[in-house]
């Protein structure tokens, strides 16, 4: 007593009235089901760790331990293949790789052995690769050369390094607080758009090198690079024989390869392996040319085409990255860039696999394992690694089964680091070329997939071409920004225009399709069924509903209203304007004579001029009066401040415009419990009539009563507490037309032919809060039939 006393006080000196509460159960006390109000304490008591919560979260993190124990000889052999075949792959792509960050090429080796031994204990995708990957590396190459400008005492490989650390860092903390779902604000057309303008901005920065042309800069905007290739063409050196014949070699041998796959279906995995080692059957080809060209030549500057030259052995560059005010403030403006692709690559490429091979990733999860393999990657050379889309097919298809087969992988780079490091030097500079122009055309996106951009979202169709355009005529970076800005611009402008619709009413038959089958109709006779139900349907027909079907409406004076992509803050005012003005056009004042005088009129409605007598036309006359709004909630999931304030100047404008009547509000398939507390806190929903009588039902002398309807169900049985037994009842309603014609008092059971029991679905404190329209529909009839009788 004494904290209700206290809590009045507060209420009394913050203006708020004592009695003034969500809680309108006072008015049922006899036993029926009542809802309780969601309250702040929960809420802030959900927030407190719990030890299965605890556990359950250290669980996440090292998702190895869900299967780690039943690993066996199956997985293991797949495990091997898929590894050693995406091995024999990641050594030539890491090395070429590393040359578009402006790096020597062990480190690309560097950054792929850490992803590859790291990754496993954190996944939660089987295919996925992290390493060097082409965009990356082209996003850490122009971060190079950008901060060298300002800071050039710093080395290209230090501000790798520092950039990867802090970017793992950012990562790794976004992971473990479980923010994941960040990633979804990324949309498929953004990440198409970003892939292909990259894959065309590599390729044509490597066509110089492909040709042995000098002098171009190929971190100009890609239509410049192209300008300037063609320009420089008289320039062409030997390098173009290695460089041109290896690329055609790669796209022949996948093209014979998939060839012989379709024609032999039972060879088709070993046409598949081999598919995969045209890479390092090219690199080994081409190195064994090149030995024999310039087998005489102790220096690479020396040779007759450009070579890669030394590549020291092991790992020459261990240590700590350099993180301090001037790295800081050198690399600080480019980290959101690096973070970015970092996301977009991995996540997109890890979902995709994940669908295609009937997983789920954990995106969060996801942000852990390239976090953590981007802290400890700078400790042994590496720079900012991610999911890499060509090596992760390839691991999908040669049957990876677990995980673990990075590891195989990381071995297979530990080789070549240690034993091959020596024959690396004579791999021409153009095959490493034609090595990337092959690997970044899968990234662009096909043309088949375009055209379904167009065809499912003209406006996402022409944001995809922008974000192209800005890549290939600005930078990468801008294409990114360009891509994810439209799209989030364009999902605000749907939110904000989302369009509401008002519903009809149709009685519907199920038939089946050949009964009607080359346009023949049936009588309801006919349709073979007896049963009928009613369906709500746009009046306007926006659904593209067969003309020739009469919708009703619901009504007279009674308007049923579906908001179509929630209701909040930004499309509040929008869906308010189209009640006001649709419901304004099809009623009429209650009161016909309300103002006397010109002068009492508002300046929005003036009436006739002066002189004039005023009167109202027989098409107004012949409106019905507002009687009745329901509004659909089944897509608002949460109604904000805004909204809810919306909702009471509504409900105002229309009880000024209905007086002295008042305008009843239903809401159906509100869903939500915070939802619920905002509209019963607006002053929607419950009951605040006080029952008359000992049946708690309001009736005239002929026994009519205008009491709301409850949706009812079935129980499952037995003599169980009936607030708990809704909570386990069955979803099989009462016919609320044959409802309407009997009373329902809010009892806490009824019975059913058959001894079943019938509860409250939902409870009886808020009688004007139903499960669907139809619902609604019959509670609004019920009681307006009722008051006029009264």
């Amino acid at each position: 007593m004494a904290q209700n006393k206290y809590a009045d006080r507060v209420k009394r000196l913050l203006g708020i009235d004592p009695n003034q509460t969500l809680d309108d159960s006072a008015f049922y006390d006899d036993g029926s089901y009542l809802e309780e109000e969601p309250s702040v304490r929960e809420v802030l008591l959900g927030l407190i760790p719990t030890v299965p919560g605890i556990v359950r979260y250290l669980r996440e993190l090292f998702p190895f331990i869900g299967w780690i124990f039943h690993y066996n000889l199956t997985w293991l052999l797949g495990d091997i293949i898929a590894g050693v075949t995406v091995g024999f792959v990641v050594v030539p792509q890491g090395m070429a790789y590393a040359l578009l960050a402006n790096l020597p090429p062990e480190y690309g080796l560097y950054t792929s052995f850490v992803g590859f031994l790291l990754y496993w204990a954190f996944a939660t995708s089987k295919d996925i690769t992290i390493g060097a990957v082409a965009v990356m590396s082209t996003i850490v190459g122009n971060i190079v050369i950008n901060v060298q400008k300002t800071h050039p005492d710093l080395a290209a490989e230090t501000i790798a390094r520092s950039l990867a650390f802090i970017s793992g860092v950012v990562l790794l903390f976004l992971g473990l607080i479980r923010v994941g779902f960040i990633v979804e604000f990324i949309p498929l057309v953004a990440i198409g758009a970003f892939m292909t303008g990259s894959a065309i901005s590599i390729a044509a920065g490597q066509v110089p090198g492909l040709m042995g042309i000098s002098g171009v800069n190929t971190r100009e905007a890609t239509y410049l690079v192209i300008i300037n290739t063609l320009k420089g063409l008289p320039r062409t050196k030997l390098d173009a024989a290695m460089g041109l014949t290896a690329l055609f070699g790669l796209y022949f041998i996948r093209w014979f390869c998939g060839y012989m796959g379709r024609k032999y279906p039972k060879r088709a995995k070993t046409w598949f392996f081999l598919s995969t080692l045209r890479m390092a059957f090219v690199v080994i080809l081409y190195i064994l040319v090149s030995w024999l060209v310039n087998r005489h030549v102790s220096k690479a500057s020396n040779a007759k085409f450009k070579i890669l030259g030394t590549v020291p052995s092991g790992f020459q560059h261990a240590g700590a990255p350099q993180v301090d005010l001037e790295i800081l403030e050198a690399i600080g403006p480019e980290i959101p860039t690096t973070i970015l692709v970092l996301l977009i690559e991995h996540i997109a490429i890890s979902k995709s696999f994940g669908r295609v091979n009937n997983y789920i990733i954990n995106p969060s999860q996801e942000l852990v394992a390239i976090g953590f393999t981007n802290v400890f990657g700078p400790f042994l050379g590496g720079y900012p690694a991610t999911g890499s889309f060509s090596r992760t097919a390839i691991k999908a298809k040669a049957g990876v089964r677990t995980p673990l087969a990075g590891v195989f992988t990381a071995v297979i780079v530990l080789l070549a680091l240690y034993a091959l490091t020596s024959v690396f030097f004579y791999i021409p500079s153009s095959g490493l070329s034609a090595i990337i122009i092959h690997a970044v055309g899968d990234l662009i996106t096909p043309p088949r997939e375009v055209y379904q951009y167009w065809q499912t979202s003209p406006l996402e169709f022409v944001i995809f071409f922008a974000g192209v355009f800005v890549a290939i005529f600005t930078s990468i970076e801008n294409g990114i920004y360009v891509t994810i800005g439209a799209s989030g611009a364009l999902l605000l402008v749907r939110i904000a225009k989302s369009p509401g619709r008002f519903l009809g009413k149709v009685k519907t038959h199920a038939v089946s399709r050949g009964s009607i089958r080359g346009g023949a109709s049936l009588s309801q006779h006919d349709s073979g069924s007896e049963e009928s139900h009613a369906a709500f349907i746009p009046l306007n027909r926006s659904d593209l509903s067969n003309p020739e079907v009469d919708i009703r409406s619901p009504y007279p004076g009674v308007f049923i209203y579906r908001f179509g992509e929630g209701l909040n803050y930004v499309n509040s005012a929008r869906h308010l304007d189209v009640l006001t003005i649709y419901i304004f056009n099809r009623t009429r004042r209650t009161q016909l004579d309300k103002y006397d005088k010109i002068g009492d009129r508002p300046w929005n409605d003036p009436g006739p001029r002066r002189g004039q007598v005023v009167h109202n036309s027989d098409e107004i006359a012949a409106r019905p009066t507002l009687r009745a709004v329901i509004l659909d909630f089944t897509a608002v999931n949460f109604l904000d401040v805004t909204a809810a304030q919306a909702l009471v100047d509504l409900r105002n404008q229309f009880d000024r415009y209905a007086a002295p009547d008042r305008v009843e509000w239903y809401f159906a398939g509100v869903s939500n419990r915070w939802t619920k507390r905002a509209l019963v806190a607006s002053g929607f929903g419950a009951d605040r009539r006080p029952p008359r009588g000992e049946d708690h039902t309001n009736r005239d002398n002929d026994g009519v009563s205008d009491e709301p309807l409850i949706a009812v169900a079935e129980a499952d049985g037995g003599s169980r507490d009936p607030k708990a037994e809704v909570g386990r009842s069955k979803t099989k309603e009462v016919d609320v037309e044959a409802a309407a014609g009997r009373e329902v008092t809010p009892v806490p059971s009824l019975s059913v032919g058959g001894g079943g029991r019938l509860v409250p679905l939902y409870g009886v404190n808020r009688p004007f809060f139903h499960v669907d329209v139809e619902t609604a529909l019959a509670s609004a009839i019920r009681s307006l039939e009722g008051r006029v009788l009264d």
